[in-house]
């Protein structure tokens, strides 16, 4: 029951009620339906406000000045960055916008290894993911990055095979072609280096002047520093001309400051001994973006090539174009051949009558065809990718499935002389003879010839330095471990055995049998992740003893290694059809008897020497027509098969590391 009380009646109120202004609602406790209501009932007063001499003293406005400072410095860095982020990409190519991305990524990847690189790492499910996620992080700051940074990643990715196997799968999409450059940018480089348009400077139209050269705006191909555009100049010469990316001169000095920096931080932390070889690599990377140095390069071994009759008339060297060249912009003679990565064309029966292929030792091309040409500068808006340059493929036959007829033996047994020449008698190597940068053409003979493109990146090897690499080759094939042991403890390389196996790619059988011996202990770990881990440390060491006393290493080694992983690679992709091994003894004892700074006394002592070591390499002959014995009844795999086999094994055994793909994988 519910009560009401009108304002003007009286009441009593009850034990315990106190009266309020404002109407109050109580449950009774017998029940939740039933709701009493009272209400106050005194006369209104209205309010009266205190008097002033009452109250307390005013507080002070509230000025948040903390909250002010750190708001207007906040600002401050915003408007700064803003503005620095703005010059660097307008006036330095972003070269600090990478740096500073390269510094922050470097030390996420520092700490996450100081930390997790143990057994059973604290915030990584295994060392295999640790190293998964960490490659992902380089690849992406690579790619990113673009320019030098993609040279130095296609650097790691060539020799990728020593690294863990999450960084093989991730570095072998390094060999994507870069994106082009805008035809601007190409044309702004173009008249910064030489003051003239493309067109005053080649003498080319594109409008289809019939008395003019011309040029495609589309790039043939497109790497991390360069692109290369076909053009044919008004005498009918046909050229390839290789243009810088602008922005890559503004980043390269950044770029490198950045690679020593973070390489320096690598080395304290991780207790490596790698900073040594550091300006070395940048001296070698800052000299592949000068193309006037590839020119040098270029013509000084074409001659070198000329002035050796086992070479000059099996090697070719393009003709570099120097009116037309400058440090950004190079013009060679174009090249027509088969990529050495086409084993098919290579081999495939030859269509082509009594001439060579196109353009065989400097050989004239034909002209292209003038209605194509017309076709395509008429609708070059709606078709900017079309081509102006010929196919040249009739010597494929109607079918297209003709060759080079060439055998493979005579292919690699020219390129294995090149650079064994290059290596042990001029002194001057080639240092990335990778399968792209070798073209292969049909002289009329029948014979192949081989094209070296791309003279950028070269090594100088000092006579006194070459000889002891002669020695030291001549040395590994006869067994000689005192003249072996004398030649590496003067280069700083504290394990000869270690140092002569790596570079055999097998056992080495005649030294201390260390490496044999380490490859038979088994692992001690109690479970898998143990083990990985002492695969791990096992590699770490490996690096340290063969790098040893980091001020005697010959820092030419780095390249000469590089060299001999890829012939051999190249050897490997074609079925091992020769005896890499003798052939590059051979050379290096031939060299000791030919070379040029050597007395005559030392010379015919030499030569003495070598008739012996002819003989001693009949050895190497056996091992290598039981292996060919082995391939023709399907027993195995050629020679390089075998020596990879082995290489596996040492890596596994000596570095912990799993060597699961072929060099040129990607």
């Amino acid at each position: 029951m519910v009560r009401a009380f009108g304002s003007t009646a009286s009441f009593q109120c009850s034990r315990g009620f106190v009266p309020s202004l404002r109407p109050r609602i109580k449950r009774p406790q017998y029940g939740f339906n039933q709701i009493r209501r009272y209400a106050q009932d005194q006369r209104f007063q209205p309010f009266v406000p205190p008097p002033p001499g009452s109250l307390p003293k005013a507080a002070p406005p509230k000025t948040y000045t903390r909250l002010r400072k750190y708001t207007r410095r906040l600002l401050y860095l915003a408007i700064g960055t803003g503005i620095v982020y703005g010059i660097d990409n307008q006036f330095y190519a972003a070269s600090l916008t990478r740096s500073a991305r390269t510094f922050g990524l470097g030390l996420v990847v520092a700490l996450d290894y100081k930390i997790n690189f143990r057994a059973h790492p604290p915030l990584a499910e295994s060392i295999g993911a640790l190293h998964a996620r960490n490659a992902e992080r380089l690849f992406d700051l690579l790619r990113i990055n673009g320019g030098l940074y993609l040279k130095i990643g296609q650097a790691i990715a060539m020799q990728s095979a020593i690294l863990p196997e999450e960084f093989q799968k991730m570095f072998a999409k390094m060999f994507d072609d870069a994106p082009q450059n805008d035809w601007k940018d190409v044309e702004r480089v173009i008249r910064e280096d030489f003051g003239k348009s493309p067109e005053e400077v080649f003498g080319v139209s594109f409008n289809g002047d019939p008395e003019k050269g011309m040029m495609e705006r589309s790039a043939r191909a497109s790497a991390s520093v360069a692109q290369v555009h076909w053009a044919r100049l008004p005498d009918g010469k046909e050229v390839a001309i290789k243009i810088q990316k602008r922005e890559i001169a503004r980043q390269v000095g950044w770029d490198l400051w950045t690679f020593k920096v973070v390489t320096y931080i690598y080395t304290t932390i991780f207790n490596l001994p790698l900073y040594s070889l550091v300006p070395y690599i940048s001296e070698r990377l800052q000299l592949e973006t000068d193309f006037e140095n590839e020119a040098d390069n270029s013509e000084r071994m074409a001659q070198l090539v000329l002035s050796e009759p086992r070479l000059n008339r099996k090697v070719y060297i393009p003709k570099v174009y120097r009116e037309l060249s400058s440090k950004r912009v190079m013009t060679a003679e174009w090249i027509e051949g088969v990529r050495l990565w086409d084993k098919e064309a290579l081999t495939a029966s030859w269509r082509g009558g009594r001439n060579g292929s196109p353009g065989c030792h400097g050989a004239s091309l034909g002209p292209p065809n003038p209605a194509r040409v017309q076709h395509v500068i008429r609708n070059r808006d709606q078709a900017i990718g079309e081509q102006l340059k010929p196919d040249r493929d009739q010597w494929k036959g109607s079918d297209g499935k003709g060759g080079l007829g060439l055998g493979l033996k005579d292919v690699m047994q020219t390129m294995v002389d090149l650079f064994s020449a290059q290596m042990f008698l001029w002194g001057w190597v080639h240092c990335d003879p990778h399968p792209g940068n070798i073209f292969i053409r049909r002289l009329p003979s029948g014979k192949p010839e081989l094209v070296l493109i791309d003279h950028g990146l070269y090594i100088h090897l000092e006579p006194e330095f070459r000889h002891q690499y002669s020695l030291f080759w001549k040395s590994l094939m006869t067994f000689d471990n005192k003249a072996l042991g004398e030649i590496v403890k003067g280069w700083g390389i504290n394990n000869a055995d270690l140092f002569a196996s790596a570079t055999l790619m097998r056992p080495y059988a005649g030294g201390d049998m260390s490496t044999s011996n380490q490859l038979r202990d088994p692992l001690s770990g109690k479970d898998e992740a143990d083990r990985a881990y002492e695969m791990q440390q096992k590699m770490r060491k490996g690096v340290r003893d063969i790098l040893g006393d980091e001020k005697k290493w010959p820092q030419e080694l780095i390249f000469l290694g590089r060299n001999l992983r890829i012939v051999q690679g190249n050897n490997q992709f074609l079925g091992s059809p020769v005896n890499r091994i003798k052939i590059t003894g051979n050379w290096a004892s031939r060299a000791l008897v030919e070379s040029p700074d050597l007395t005559y006394r030392e010379k015919f002592r030499n030569f003495g020497r070598h008739l012996v070591f002819k003989f001693v390499l009949f050895g190497s002959d056996v091992v290598f027509y039981a292996s060919k014995m082995r391939q023709f009844f399907g027993f195995g795999g050629g020679m390089e098969d075998d020596m990879e086999a082995h290489l596996k094994v040492i890596a596994k055994g000596t570095f912990g590391v799993d060597l699961n793909h072929n060099v040129f994988d990607g």
